[in-house]
């Protein structure tokens, strides 16, 4: 069972780690943790200089992922150009729904919390925990357009910043 799923990911490859987004696999290692021995990947997240290890096993399990393939990119970009849907909740229960798409990896889930959220120049200021949010899903979104179509990540900020400003239009 665990051979099929050890295949998923090879060293050099691209993953999404649902809490922290797209990291790059350094290498897969053994370890041996509390009397067991435990096949690890090494995952680098470059720009938060923080690397993590997940037994081999669990990767699934816990929702690690390759890329998003280009059609789901194009997709998340088509949310970013729609209307925002800003439910009437309390802001502490939208919140907590805006945290859970975040943390979900999944793309098309951020892409609505960056659109629901993105505030154009004459819109009203965000308030502190809501840009926070705002920023968080901008970042693994623009970090996930980045690996996908192989550009750095101020030519992904421009594309994501295009579908967001073509929507005012």
């Amino acid at each position: 069972m665990t051979k099929t799923k050890k295949t998923e990911f090879r060293p050099d490859d691209f993953v999404v780690y649902p809490a922290h987004g797209v990291g790059k696999i350094m290498s897969i290692e053994e370890q041996e943790i509390a009397g067991l021995r435990l096949e690890l990947f090494v995952i680098s997240f470059e720009k938060d200089k923080m690397t993590l290890r997940v037994p081999t096993h669990k990767a699934t399990e816990i929702g690690m992922r390759s890329l998003s393939s280009p059609d789901v990119v194009t997709k998340a970009l088509d949310t970013l150009r729609g209307k925002a849907r800003v439910k009437r909740a309390m802001w502490s229960r939208r919140a907590q729904e805006y945290e859970q798409k975040i943390n979900s990896g999944d793309l098309l889930s951020i892409a609505e919390v960056v659109r629901d959220l993105h505030r154009a120049d004459d819109q009203r200021e965000q308030s502190y925990s809501e840009r926070q949010l705002y920023e968080a899903a901008l970042e693994r979104l623009t970090r996930e357009v980045a690996a996908v179509s192989g550009v750095d990540e101020v030519n992904a900020q421009k594309t994501v910043d295009t579908a967001l400003t073509s929507r005012a239009a």
